[in-house]
């Protein structure tokens, strides 16, 4: 990404075009059929102004994966229940540019970014748990996570986080 932040207007015109290359996302299901072009044409803002914030299509993706790990990254919890209410939390404030995204198949290499997170931090924060067990219990959020945003399950993202901390007390 190329500016990061500069001012209001530009976190603005970020947030603009993170939200409607989701709708784009949702509406066409593969990031590689969405165009520049169509993104600011939708927007109505200039090619040049998409440009000043991001290289390609792709890097507004990255954006929005970086984001949500950029959040679990800067999080204090060291208790697990803690750090899963942060996951959930964040999820549930953009629980709307996230069904968007991931109703396609694009999404499955930052998901894999994030299950490699969330390991990497819950074995940390637990040095007695057995690997298996923390990749097992990963896993299993992950493909909840996306069966939720997929609308494939009939749960709401609270009852999911109770759920997911129940089973990690029970895990760890």
């Amino acid at each position: 990404m190329k500016l990061k932040g500069v001012n209001n207007s530009s976190w603005k015109t970020e947030t603009l075009i993170k939200k409607t290359f989701a709708e784009l996302l949702e509406e066409k299901k593969e990031i590689k059929k969405i165009t520049v072009t169509e993104l600011v044409n939708r927007i109505g803002i200039t090619r040049g102004a998409f440009y000043s914030h991001y290289e390609n299509i792709y890097e507004v993706a990255e954006s929005i994966e970086d984001e949500l790990l950029e959040t679990l990254f800067l999080s204090k919890n060291d208790e697990p229940g803690k750090y899963l209410d942060d996951i959930f939390d964040y999820l549930k404030t953009n629980e709307k540019i996230y069904s968007q995204i991931l109703v396609s198949d694009d999404p499955l290499i930052f998901m894999n970014r994030l299950k490699k997170m969330i390991i990497s931090k819950l074995i940390k924060d637990l040095p007695n748990a057995r690997e298996l067990d923390v990749i097992f219990f990963t896993n299993g959020i992950i493909n909840i996570i996306i069966s939720y945003f997929r609308k494939e399950i009939n749960e709401d993202l609270e009852s999911i986080c109770i759920y997911v901390k129940m089973i990690a007390k029970i895990l760890f």
